[in-house]
């Protein structure tokens, strides 16, 4: 996992061979390192930013020559990662959760993204996980547009032992959502998880349902579900869905398929939003929170060269 952007960031390490680094090797060496990092799927404008800031940072730089060049140019770049993946806004998912219960009121979650990326399954994940952690739950198959999706809702529910509520195909949306909320109020459940229909973000009449549904729950979060694979297509989808809905937090699913985690950064970057969960297979349980200390020894391999993600 991440084996491509990993090698991506050895490639600067290797090449240099002085004690004293000077700008004119720093550049050529980034220009392949830069290169390097758009393959791997980190949007063009992040590696920019991530080039400029190593080179700035490590140019000049005068070390011991007890001190190995590799090891140091690495901590440099692993700063600048830190860095800009810290620039994102923090989100505490369970004590969010926690406040809105321990005031009496329900905590509503509507999911987005298109279709394919594991969005019905995430949300079954995060139904779990929340009933693992001592919380009521309900879900709302709001997705009325693609065949199969309320009985694949329904089938999750049922071996989760979870309230799932439904109408009939080509229903509104938002009509689904309204009544999973007024069922979890007057049920006392802490927390709706909403399911919506894909949609491609260059559908105008799509986006504009799932902004409905948004202004009609009023969602406490709204969460992207994005398919790590999609590499640099899942980072322009992010843009667009937080352009439009201003997505609180995004989940990263099939990441134990990901050879190359620029997806990740990219998307934080880019929306400035956290990643909260990285969906590592398709059991329950394979959903893990999002570290960036983590994220930054595995692309590094550090940690005897163990993959923390696996």
């Amino acid at each position: 996992m991440f084996e491509k952007l990993s090698s991506a960031i050895k490639t600067i390490t290797t090449t240099v061979n002085q004690r004293t680094l000077k700008e004119d090797d720093i550049t050529k060496i980034l220009t392949e390192f830069e290169l390097a990092l758009i393959e791997c799927d980190i949007a063009p404008i992040i590696v920019e930013n991530l080039v400029k800031k190593v080179k700035e940072t490590v140019t000049g730089t005068k070390i011991d020559r007890s001190i190995d060049i590799e090891l140091h140019l690495i901590e440099h770049l692993k700063n600048v990662v830190k860095q800009i993946l810290n620039e994102a806004k923090s989100l505490d998912f369970f004590k969010v959760i926690n406040e809105k219960k321990n005031s009496g009121n329900l905590f509503s979650i509507v999911f987005l993204g298109i279709n394919g990326t594991g969005k019905t399954t995430t949300i079954s994940k995060i139904g779990k996980l929340l009933k693992d952690n001592g919380f009521s739950v309900v879900l709302a198959a709001a997705d009325t547009h693609r065949a199969g999706a309320i009985e694949q809702l329904t089938e999750h529910a049922e071996r989760l032992s979870l309230k799932v509520v439904t109408q009939s195909y080509g229903a509104d949306p938002s009509a689904v959502a309204r009544d999973a909320v007024l069922y979890a109020k007057s049920h006392k459940i802490d927390v709706v998880l909403i399911d919506t229909a894909g949609r491609m973000q260059t559908s105008k009449n799509l986006m504009d349902e799932m902004t409905k549904i948004i202004r009609v729950i009023k969602p406490d979060l709204k969460i992207f579900v994005g398919d790590a694979l999609m590499g640099s297509d899942a980072v322009s989808q992010a843009k667009e869905f937080s352009e439009y809905t201003d997505f609180d937090a995004a989940i990263l699913t099939k990441i134990d398929a990901d050879a190359k985690g620029g997806a990740a950064l990219s998307i934080i970057s880019v929306t400035g939003k956290p990643i909260i969960f990285l969906g590592i297979g398709q059991e329950y349980e394979n959903l893990i929170p999002f570290d960036i200390n983590n994220f930054v020894s595995v692309i590094f391999e550090v940690e005897s060269g163990k993959k923390c993600l696996k």
